[in-house]
């Protein structure tokens, strides 16, 4: 038995929420979001079973090299929030990567580049005061690259800020104010991000950038993956390594947090803060463990979670317990955990195994 804890990365699952965002934007050429290691999934792998999007997008040169080394060659990289100098933009003109100018002195290192040619994307910021040029210096900034011979315009880029909430107005408002910066001006459109894609179809324009929803996590407030019908990549599960029964009254783990309130059956599952399960989850959250949802006790600690398993007599050591994925949604884990499932995804660490299939 392996001592370790494991995730499992599903590929059909992530091809499936590829189809997903299709199916939500039909037209629409995708540049899936690969950033953080693809959410802690795993960039190389991931852009290997998403094949079929149009391009990836990553956030930094690092991250981009990493995916041409693998043999990632024929995609287009953009490159989100890389900041922009001679250096950086000659690594870029070698590899063909597709870096974003969001701020006045990345023009200018664009108008005095002199590599080869280059193609390149300006951010705006409409509303989010993130990263973005002031909407009204657009023009300024498509005047002042289009003299270099050397820099090619592939279009214009701004981020949503609060499209997970359809009641929320500053949508349109953002919107509203990317076409007007826009107006008359060429290159392509990208504005949705997967709030967007699902929630704002007057966002899609030429090139979406779906995150979140590839990897299985629903991108709105209202709406659960489910309800999208969008599936768990990633499934976090470790064995069961210990089992012991206590008697009413008896605490459990460090600080004596929880106390039994009858005679119960107490596992000991392999996997802590340690391996990216946070420490400060609600107690009670779930965990799921031959089919059946059982609590969580006492507190988190670094390589080990304790779980009552009084309801569950069947179970046995070397069980595989899940922590989230397939049949408990890392939605509602990331909720008892007081985050979302992005940083749920992206803290799993290096100790744990990570095995693909599909």
């Amino acid at each position: 038995m392996s001592r370790r804890a494991e995730a499992v990365i599903d590929n059909n699952a992530l091809r499936h929420n590829l189809a997903r965002v299709r199916d939500f934007a039909p037209g629409c050429r995708i540049y899936a979001a690969l950033k953080a290691d693809a959410y802690g999934h795993g960039a190389v792998q991931v852009a290997h079973a998403l094949a079929d999007a149009d391009g990836f997008a990553l956030a930094s040169v690092d991250e981009a090299l990493q995916l041409r080394w693998a043999g990632i060659v024929d995609k287009p990289l953009m490159l989100l929030s890389t900041p922009l100098d001679a250096q950086t933009l000659a690594v870029c003109g070698e590899h063909r990567l597709q870096p974003v100018a969001f701020e006045p002195a990345h023009i200018q290192a664009l108008a005095q580049y002199s590599g080869p040619p280059i193609t390149v994307w300006i951010k705006l910021d409409t509303g989010m005061h993130r990263l973005g040029l002031a909407p009204e210096l657009a023009s300024s900034a498509h005047a002042e690259i289009a003299k270099n011979d050397a820099v090619a315009l592939a279009g214009w880029l701004t981020h949503l800020g609060c499209a997970d909430d359809v009641s929320d107005p500053r949508s349109q408002q953002q919107m509203a104010s990317y076409d007007a910066a826009l107006e008359g001006l060429p290159g392509l459109r990208s504005i949705a991000n997967s709030a967007g894609i699902v929630a704002w179809p007057e966002s899609h324009r030429d090139i979406i950038r779906p995150g979140i929803m590839l990897y299985g996590g629903s991108p709105l407030l209202e709406k659960t993956a489910q309800e999208l019908d969008l599936q768990a990549v990633m499934t976090l599960r470790a064995p069961l390594i210990s089992i012991r029964d206590i008697n009413a009254g008896e605490a459990v783990g460090y600080g004596a947090t929880w106390r039994a309130a009858r005679p119960s059956r107490i596992g000991v599952v392999a996997i802590g803060y340690g391996d990216g399960y946070p420490r400060h989850i609600a107690p009670n959250t779930p965990v799921l463990l031959r089919g059946q949802r059982l609590p969580t006790v006492g507190r988190v600690s670094m390589d080990m979670i304790t779980v009552d398993l009084s309801d569950c007599r069947a179970a046995a050591i070397g069980d595989a317990v899940t922590l989230w994925g397939q049949g408990l949604p890392a939605d509602e884990i990331a909720k008892a955990a007081g985050t979302i499932a992005y940083e749920l995804f992206c803290q799993v660490t290096g100790r744990v195994t990570f095995k693909y299939q599909g």
